[in-house]
């Protein structure tokens, strides 16, 4: 499936469907930390004035668990992972809001609390463990989804799944971290190579995971050239690639307004089509 589609901001309702949150957190790492450079402390949280949660540090990561209503349970897992530059986590805009409406469609989702600030490996270690941790719980289907920075965690999770980011501790790491497919959200620095080609550390194949990318031609600094380069990568390689390239938007709405009114429905419909 290679969808490339190009359109002008609209405007989509849609209704986040009650899920059951609960309230239940636990340690990704639950003994050695792998390039721990601090000791494991609790995240240190701030209300911005922009009503946004934020995780300003992470040494410890987490996996916050949503659960779905019984009755609309799908036997599939989805982890979250929120955006902040790789500095901070907008832990609610990007993450708690976002794992209750995958619930409310059914998915076990898991939000999860990378290393920040400025630790790219330890939060690829991270992510790679996260998707081994809910692999293991028995769900055979098992996606991510991110924005900005999360986004680009998230793809660096479908595309460097064969290189295992740290050394395997315990029968859980033998489980696969490949994820079954990729959401990037206004996704960020997928363009680092030279002249905004792909990041020279993603490794696009035909086996590379499914994903579905959202983003906007006037977010010039992160989803604009990002967007365009990992679906031109994707399409070269073969893999499969759907692109949603609007004309406005910009960056950080996530699920609460303009631009982040429409892509959950378009994800609702990738995600039933994956699924036929």
């Amino acid at each position: 499936m290679k969808h490339i589609i190009f359109a002008t901001l609209a405007t989509f309702t849609f209704t986040v469907a009650q899920a059951q949150y609960v309230n239940k957190t636990f340690d990704v790492w639950p003994n050695t930390i792998p390039d721990a450079k601090e000791a494991k402390t609790a995240p240190v949280v701030k209300m911005g004035n922009d009503k946004v949660l934020r995780f300003d540090k992470v040494t410890n990561p987490t996996l916050e668990v949503f659960e779905p209503a019984a009755e609309k349970k799908n036997g599939k897992a989805v982890i979250v992972c929120p955006g902040g530059a790789y500095n901070i986590l907008a832990y609610d805009k990007e993450g708690q809001e976002v794992a209750q409406w995958l619930a409310g469609q059914g998915y076990q989702a898991y939000v999860l609390a990378y290393r920040v600030p400025q630790n790219r490996l330890g939060a690829l270690q991270d992510a790679q463990r996260a998707i081994r941790t809910v692999r293991a719980k028995g769900y055979k289907t098992v996606g991510i989804i991110g924005f900005s920075a999360g986004a680009s965690l998230s793809c660096r999770a479908a595309t460097r799944w064969a290189q295992p980011a740290y050394e395997a501790q315990d029968d859980i790491d033998q489980q696969s971290c490949r994820p079954d497919f990729g959401i990037l959200i206004y996704p960020a620095y997928l363009d680092e190579g030279p002249d905004h080609t792909l990041t020279p550390e993603l490794t696009v194949s035909a086996s590379t995971s499914p994903l579905f990318v959202f983003g906007t031609e006037d977010d010039v600094k992160y989803s604009g050239p990002s967007s365009l380069t990992i679906a031109d990568a994707m399409q070269r390689a073969g893999a499969p690639i759907e692109l949603h390239y609007l004309t406005k938007g910009g960056h950080g709405y996530g699920m609460r307004s303009g631009a982040g009114l429409i892509w959950p429905k378009l994800t609702e419909t990738w995600l039933k089509g994956l699924n036929d």
